[in-house]
């Protein structure tokens, strides 16, 4: 641990060692500690996940007839293909109703196709057929082009550290689940 760590961890005794930082998440106003959203992680990732996504619905909508929400179960059914809505949910973190209705929206578009073992309809299993691969297709590039804005002007060293540390949190996110 650096210097500068010790002394923050000194500075703040609440937050176990392997969070000792450089920034603090929070600030005093009017003697009252408040979040610093400068420095507060949360935010900064709501803030621009909801940014992202609300441009990228926009764009979708008007380009391809389908939201951002639709936009990520076509991606993650062609990633894994004939999964249920179940796995959808787990991996890309929507909620159950999120996913049914974006569900029904493609398969209303005519992009899905389903299966049913046994009677049970939540068993579903879902994947693209071949309109869902071509709009796959026609979002992903798009989708790209958005990224590489997004990354404009980041060392690809240090988005690589980014990588490591966002995919860590995602892990950590089952702490704060349990």
């Amino acid at each position: 641990m650096t210097q500068t760590a010790r002394k923050n961890a000194q500075a703040n005794p609440d937050l176990p060692p392997a969070c000792a930082r450089f920034s603090q998440p929070t600030q005093w106003v009017d003697g009252r500690q408040v979040i610093n959203v400068d420095n507060y992680v949360p935010y900064f990732l709501a803030a621009i996940n909801n940014a992202l996504s609300r441009g990228a619905s926009q764009e979708y909508i008007e380009c391809f007839d389908i939201g951002i929400v639709e936009w990520r179960i076509v991606s993650m059914l062609a990633i894994e293909p004939k999964i249920p809505a179940s796995r959808i949910c787990e991996v890309i973190a929507l909620d159950k109703s999120s996913v049914s209705r974006g569900l029904k929206s493609l398969l209303a578009k005519g992009h899905l196709h389903h299966a049913e073992p046994g009677r049970d309809v939540r068993r579903r299993i879902w994947w693209l057929n071949d309109s869902g691969y071509a709009l796959h297709d026609r979002i992903l590039t798009q989708a790209l082009e958005r990224e590489q804005k997004l990354l404009s002007g980041i060392d690809g060293a240090d988005l690589e550290i980014a990588l490591r540390v966002m995919r860590q949190m995602r892990q950590n996110v089952r702490l704060l689940e349990s």
